[in-house]
């Protein structure tokens, strides 16, 4: 395995070391880089869905609609529980999603008084164009990654995530 060079958060703990060596500040790396990535790839990611017209919001809730599978349909609640924001925002984004015309909300067979939100034509189009796009720069993104570099970072943060969830 080669050496990594320096980084900025290298730079950062090197001062705090510098200046508060008794603090313990090996998580601020962690935390430090996992920041900074999340900023980096959230850049490249929004940047190839707006070329299919979807901001990362939107993709969310078309995505999970596809990946539910045929009819591609499911309840505000279920799209609730499957992504992490609050009801008000999902409905904001159902209602901006059903103005750009890809949702619309149907009546529950099941239950006349509820609603289902389901992909339309154009919705269905639009995130499977995008999700090719988007896995393909997922692929891009860790391209520096080995196999195994891959399934052990995976590992980890699988690991770590598990104490919040």
């Amino acid at each position: 395995m080669g050496e990594t060079k320096e980084d900025h958060v290298d730079r950062i703990l090197a001062q705090w070391r510098r200046e508060r060596p008794e603090l313990d500040v090996e998580p601020m790396g962690i935390f430090g880089r996992l920041k900074r990535l999340t900023t980096h790839i959230g850049r490249e990611v929004e940047a190839v869905l707006l070329k299919h017209g979807l901001s990362s919001s939107a993709f969310d809730v078309l995505a999970t609609l596809r990946r539910s599978g045929a009819p591609y349909r499911l309840s505000p609640g279920e799209l609730l529980g499957m992504t992490m924001v609050s009801s008000g925002t999902m409905t904001n984004r159902i209602d901006q999603l059903e103005k750009a015309g890809f949702v619309e909300r149907l009546f529950n067979p099941e239950d006349r008084r509820s609603v289902l939100i389901a992909l339309t034509e154009k919705g269905l189009a639009t995130v499977e164009k995008a999700v090719g796009a988007h896995v393909a720069n997922q692929q891009r993104l860790t391209r520096n990654l080995t196999t195994e570099d891959k399934a052990e970072l995976d590992r980890l943060l699988k690991k770590f995530l598990s104490d919040f969830e």
